[in-house]
């Protein structure tokens, strides 16, 4: 079912509609809480525990309304009852009992809160996990800040939610039900009328509480969104800079901020509603017990004891219904953080291991394609068509031609970060399909365009190709790629913060240390995707030669736009988007005077 908002905010002087289209409770609450129950299997005797001290906390309260119509019940009938030694000692006992209550809720308030903390790491874990195993195509088509905003406000949510959603709801149930007993023995028919205003005031707060989850979640939407807007305008703010559009950028970010704004105001519109109709029935509730008891006390139906307990009681159930109430914006706000977590993990992975799959031995290196095809998905258009080829053992192949024609995507299937849509590639005779994920891309080192160095050290960055690695290994690994020399120069050497994304360092220096990187891991097949296409000439000429060193007696395979870095290449392939127009070696192909050789001429020129 499809619930829509429409929602107007002011944007440059001129009101702005938005039309939100929201699929309402695709998931329905006993299915979310389903999925979310396992979570506490590891805390189970923190959550009896703690449910144990919340009927402590309770019997408290319950406890008061009857001391006071014993001592009332004692003044009007026989006032020598009421001897200090009676008095003192009902007073101990409820001091005890109120010491009773401060340790149960110290309990609640601090190991409570730990075990939700504990879930929330727990769910966290899962879903970092679950994230990494997606393919590239749902990074392609996924914003990281929509990602972020799931791990952060959405699962601090989920943590207040596991902590306070059994404890408020076994309370309420227990007081609610205690009460009950407790005054029907007293006068059934004043009970029976105060409780009949409950299932009234809670057919009213379910239509505000349907609306307020619509809202919620869809405030969580934008969130994220908004999140996105801003990461995207922060890793861009160099570009932003260059060209001065910083006004652009706050304008874009305006937009969405305001949007939010309007959306969380709605949210809290519904919030304030579904409040004040519980405040309306809470006051009818007390009227009820007021007036109706009164005349019941005139007409000696009850007594003033009970009348008294009745006012304490009713009043101590209608804290509790209010606090009931006020939960379930919190509750709300739970629901909607895991219905937003089992989004994310009830996304298949599209590439995963096939049962009995086999770790990959990589001893030759050959790479065969099979009449493979692929596209992007269904309703695409085929980016390969029936492409054949054999890599031999050791043999260097470049891939060229015009962009768009599949050079990047023939990279990105074999280590199956795509998965094909027919035919089969092989490495040593073995389907890629049939072996562990983690063996296939062991035994194939990438170096990109785009170098992507963490934030850290350079240590870290290099070591990152062999986890556990020696200093000495680190050290030979960056000597290979050409890279110690200036690592040694930098003020802190291999321990010099590279800073986010690398950017104290050149694009030579990154694009070496990303080599380094691979030289470490010692991969038996090569992926050169455009490795030297974004660096100055002198850059370019360094990096080469360490890609040469590189690629010695490993199978390789360059993707390149510079065609002089592919002349000695065993084998050239030149890929448009009908597939391989042309194959053979540098001078064969500028012999045939084809497409290679017209690239070639132009880029000479």
């Amino acid at each position: 079912m499809k619930t829509n908002f429409v929602i107007t905010y002011r944007c440059k002087n001129r009101l702005k509609t938005v039309k939100i289209m929201n699929e309402q409770n695709k998931t329905g609450n006993a299915k979310l809480i389903r999925r979310f129950l396992p979570y506490y299997k590891p805390h189970l005797k923190t959550l009896i525990f703690d449910l144990f001290c919340a009927a402590l906390t309770t019997v408290c309260e319950l406890v008061l309304p009857m001391f006071v119509r014993y001592i009332t019940d004692a003044a009007i009938e026989n006032i020598a009852l009421l001897t200090a030694k009676t008095i003192l000692s009902i007073g101990g006992i409820y001091i005890f009992l109120r010491v009773i209550d401060a340790l149960a809720n110290y309990y609640m308030a601090s190991v409570g809160h730990i075990m939700g903390t504990k879930m929330e790491t727990a769910m966290r874990k899962d879903m970092f996990e679950h994230l990494h195993k997606l393919p590239y195509s749902y990074y392609d088509e996924t914003k990281v800040g929509t990602i972020m905003s799931r791990f952060t406000s959405d699962l601090f949510d989920v943590t207040e939610f596991a902590h306070h959603c059994p404890e408020e709801f076994f309370i309420a149930g227990i007081k609610i039900a205690a009460a009950f007993v407790i005054l029907a023995r007293m006068d059934i028919l004043l009970t029976v009328i105060m409780f009949a205003v409950i299932p009234l005031m809670a057919l009213c707060l379910k239509y505000f509480k349907h609306r307020m989850k619509e809202s919620m979640r869809e405030s969580r939407v934008t969130l994220g969104e908004l999140n996105a807007r801003i990461e995207d305008s922060l890793l861009g703010v160099r570009v932003v800079k260059s060209f001065a559009n910083e006004k652009i950028e706050e304008s874009k970010f305006k937009t969405g901020n305001e949007r939010f704004l309007q959306i969380k105001s709605l949210m809290y519109k519904y919030m304030g509603s579904y409040s004040s109709v519980n405040r309306v029935f809470e006051g009818i509730m007390y009227i009820i017990v007021a007036v109706i008891g009164a005349f019941f006390l005139v007409n000696n139906r009850i007594g003033a004891p009970d009348y008294v307990a009745y006012l304490m009681y009713a009043s101590m159930l209608l804290t509790s219904i209010r606090k009931l109430v006020d939960f379930v914006e919190q509750f709300q706000r739970g629901m909607t953080g895991i219905e937003r977590f089992a989004d994310i993990m009830d996304i298949e992975p599209a590439i995963k291991d096939k049962e009995n799959a086999t770790e990959l031995t990589v001893e030759k290196g050959e790479i065969t394609f099979d009449n493979v095809t692929f596209r992007y998905s269904q309703d695409s258009e085929e980016i390969l068509n029936h492409i054949n080829l054999k890599i031999g053992n050791g043999e260097s192949f470049a891939l060229v031609g015009p962009s768009g024609g599949g050079k990047t995507t023939i990279c990105n299937l074999i280590p199956r970060f795509y998965e094909i849509s027919g035919g089969s590639i092989k490495i040593d005779g073995t389907d890629i399909r049939d072996v562990t994920l983690k063996s296939l891309r062991e035994s194939i080192g990438v170096v990109q365009q785009d170098v992507y160095l963490f934030s850290g050290t350079v240590r870290e960055n290099i070591e990152y190709g062999k986890p556990g690695a020696t200093e000495e290994e680190i050290r030979k690994a960056a000597r290979l790629a050409g890279a110690e020399d200036f690592i040694d120069n930098l003020p802190d050497g291999f321990d010099t913060y590279v800073g986010e994304r690398g950017v104290k360092l050149s694009g030579g220096q990154k694009q070496r240390i990303s080599i380094a990187r691979v030289f470490l891991k010692n991969p038996k097949i090569l992926i050169l995707d455009e490795a030297t296409s974004a660096l100055d000439n002198e850059s370019e000429y360094l990096v080469q030669q360490s890609l040469e060193r590189l690629s010695k007696g490993r199978t390789t395979i360059t993707v390149a736009h510079r065609l002089t870095t592919v002349k000695n290449a065993d084998k050239i392939l030149v890929i448009t988007k009908d597939g391989i127009a042309e194959s053979g070696t540098h001078q064969e192909l500028t012999e045939k005077n084809g497409i290679y050789a017209n690239m070639y001429t132009m880029y000479r020129i």
